[in-house]
Order: structure tokens, then C-alpha cells, then sequence
């Protein structure tokens, strides 16, 4: 197939089982933009408008279709002394610069670095990102009412029976749309709302220089700070691409990926936003859902923008029992179940490395450690077996001796 023929299906193919994906993937990435502005220490729409701002530049210059960039909870955690100590400005300068460096990993085909990472590394990050989204939710449940317990759980039953009758919408989407309405009729009181959160802000991202001294003391302040969010974005999004890669089967472009990822970060920096990258959650949940195309992510972003400006009353009246639903939905889909039914089979280095892995991500909350970490414990298990191998391999020289 031709490039413009390849580029054209990216628009023309499936598109109803894409626009519905894309919708579905907007519902999960709402709760997650607000609560990483605030682990961030910035307003909502802060997230908010970096995951229009990322989700439209890479729509169009990613390089891999249906995987959806946001705000990061991975890249959150780093901004949150920034933003305390030189103010907001700063972290908007700190996101261009990001950007500029991504772009860079990119230009040098830093991309192929992914292909290092061994298997039970990167087994231990998906299982890893599942226990976490697993704990975010816990938030939602562990102080709400039986009323909260409910609807998650029709949510649920939704979720997993309605495709088994009915499969014109994804469940999710119907599973959101049928607790919205049946809260709302019923005049269900007890029940956490998106409205409950937060306050969104129903207005237009606009463009806006960083107010911040061009000076090189500004350069070093920021420096820091967008070598560690460069790092941890491309390694999240390298491996969330090598994770879709695998299920569908695709081998897509990861320095084009970070490239488009540097150009959007760049600008959403100038409207307002914070440097955000692939998020694996919503990425699954999209392709999961029949989004393999770039219709799937423009849509994403088309429809959040919507949901903010427009709709924003409605949007205020989504019981999060229904989002948490869907993120409990994601969490089994993600996890490698059969990573634990086969530990058995597999030598003892590997289950080691894994579970390395993911102890690493949820005592520090940070996926890119938990990698490092992991990588850094298999190094040693290849070391020592070269060195077992060289060990015996000298017995045996001594022996035919």
C-alpha cells in the first residue's frame, strides 16, 4: 500500500468502531487529567488542556496510530517541587524544553533503546501499571457509600455482559451513559460526581508565552527538571508502543513517536499545559475498543474538548463509579495473568527481575525507576551466568588437560 493510501485508511477504515473507541478513551482520560494537575500542584485545566493540546499535535505527527498522549501521572510526581518553588510559569518553560529534548531523542533514534529491555522487565511494567491503576481507584472505594459499591459494580456487569447481547456501542460508553442517567433520574444524592472533584474551568486553551526571565539561570533552574520528564516520557511511551505493537501485531515508527511526542509537548507548553506522554491505560483501552486508527485519537481529543467547553454541566454529572468501572475493566486487561499462572516455567532470574520491577514502581510510584531497577537486576543475573558459563567452561578445559 502507498503512503497516501496507508494515511487515507488511517481516516476511512472502521470509522464507527473508531469514533466510539476514541469517546471511551476521553471518559477514562477525564478523571486522569484532573487528578494528575493536582498530584502536579497546578489548576485542573492545566491537564486538562495539555491532554487537548498532546492528543491533537499527535494525532498527526505520532508514529503510532491509536495510542493515546496525555498529562502523566509517571511525569506529575516531577513537577510538583518546581511548581512550589519558582511558581507555574517555570513549569510551562520547563515543558517547551521537554519537548525540544524529546524531539532530539528522537532526531538521534533513541527509539531502538526500547528494543534492550528485557522480557520480564517489560512484563513487570505492564503488571506493575495495572496494580497502580488498581490503587488509584481504591480512593473511590475505600470511603464511599454501599451507593458508590453498587454502581460500580453495574458498572462492571455492564461492561463484561452487554457485548455478549449488544455490540454497536462499546460497553464502557454504555456503562457511563445508563449510571449518568439513572443517577440523574433517581436523584441518587450519595454519590462522588467528576462536578465533586474539581471545578472545570469551560474555556479555550490559549496560546501564551511562559512568564519567566530568558536568562541562563532560568535555563539551569529548568533544565533539571526536563531532563528527568524527557526520560520518564520516553520510556513510558517507548514501552506503551511496544505493548500495542505487540497486540496488534504492528511494527510502528518510535523515533517518529518521539518526535511528534517532542512537537507536541513544545506547544502545549505555550497553551497552558504540562509535559505529559503515551499513557498505557487509555492506549488499551482505545485499541481494545476497535481504535487502531488516527480517527480514534483526533476524536479522543475533539471530544474532551467538547465534554470542557460545551458540555461541561454534563460532564460535571458523570458518577465516578463509572469511570472507576472502567479503569477496574483496564486493570485485568493489562495485567499478564499468564506471567503469574506460569511461574513455574519460566528459570527463577526471570520471575526475580519481574517482580523486581514491580516492587520498584509501586514503592516509588514511578514506572521509569521501577524499568531502571529492573533492567539494572537482570544486568547482574547475565553477568553472573556469563560468569558460571566461563567457570565451567574452564573446568572442563582442565579436565580434557
Amino acid at each position: 500500500m502507498t503512503g497516501s493510501g496507508n494515511w487515507r485508511a488511517q481516516w476511512t477504515t472502521d470509522v464507527r468502531a473508531n469514533v466510539l473507541a476514541g469517546m471511551t478513551a476521553t471518559l477514562a482520560l477525564i478523571p486522569d487529567s484532573l487528578a494528575f494537575s493536582f498530584m502536579a500542584g497546578v489548576p485542573p485545566q492545566v491537564g486538562i488542556y495539555a491532554t487537548i493540546c498532546i492528543l491533537l499535535v499527535i494525532t498527526f505527527l505520532g508514529g503510532r496510530p491509536g495510542m493515546i498522549s496525555a498529562a502523566a501521572g509517571s511525569m506529575s510526581v516531577l513537577m510538583l517541587t518546581l511548581v512550589k518553588e519558582h511558581g507555574i510559569a517555570y513549569l510551562f518553560a520547563a515543558t517547551v524544553l521537554t519537548g525540544i529534548i524529546q524531539y532530539l531523542m528522537g532526531v538521534f533514534k533513541l527509539g531502538k533503546l526500547v528494543n534492550y529491555v528485557p522480557q520480564p522487565v517489560l512484563t513487570g511494567f505492564v503488571n506493575a501499571l495495572a496494580i497502580m491503576i488498581f490503587l488509584s481507584q481504591l480512593r473511590y472505594l475505600t470511603d464511599g457509600s454501599w451507593t458508590m459499591y453498587v454502581l460500580v459494580a453495574a458498572a462492571l456487569l455492564i461492561i463484561y455482559l452487554l457485548p455478549r447481547y449488544f455490540k454497536a456501542v462499546p460497553s464502557p460508553l454504555a456503562a457511563v451513559a445508563v449510571l449518568t442517567i439513572v443517577v440523574w433520574m433517581f436523584g441518587i444524592g450519595d454519590v462522588t460526581r467528576i462536578g465533586d472533584i474539581a471545578a472545570i474551568d469551560a474555556s479555550l486553551p490559549s496560546f501564551l508565552l511562559p512568564d519567566v526571565p530568558i536568562s541562563w539561570d532560568t535555563f539551569l533552574i529548568i533544565l533539571p527538571y526536563s531532563l528527568s520528564l524527557a526520560v520518564v516520557g520516553f520510556t513510558e511511551t517507548m514501552l506503551t508502543q511496544n505493548l500495542l505493537d505487540e497486540m496488534t501485531g504492528e511494527k510502528t515508527d518510535k523515533n517518529k513517536e518521539m518526535r511528534g511526542q517532542g512537537i507536541a509537548n513544545f506547544i502545549a507548553g505555550f497553551f497552558g499545559g504540562m509535559a505529559g506522554c503515551a499513557l498505557v491505560a487509555e492506549s488499551v483501552l482505545n485499541v481494545k475498543m476497535g481504535g487502531r486508527n488516527r480517527l480514534s485519537m483526533l476524536v479522543a481529543a475533539l471530544f474532551l474538548l467538547l465534554l470542557v467547553v460545551v458540555l461541561g454541566d454534563l460532564l460535571s454529572l458523570i458518577p465516578m463509579a463509572a469511570l472507576v468501572g472502567i479503569m477496574l475493566m483496564v486493570c485485568v486487561a493489562i495485567f499478564d495473568w499468564k506471567s503469574v499462572f506460569k511461574l513455574h516455567k519460566v528459570p527463577v532470574t526471570e520471575t526475580v527481575v519481574m517482580f523486581v520491577t514491580v516492587a520498584s514502581v509501586v514503592a516509588t510510584h514511578d514506572l521509569a525507576v521501577g524499568v531502571i531497577v529492573g533492567m539494572f537486576v537482570s544486568g547482574i543475573f547475565v553477568l553472573l551466568r556469563r560468569r558460571s558459563v566461563r567457570r565451567n567452561v574452564s573446568r572442563e578445559v582442565a579436565r580434557e588437560q
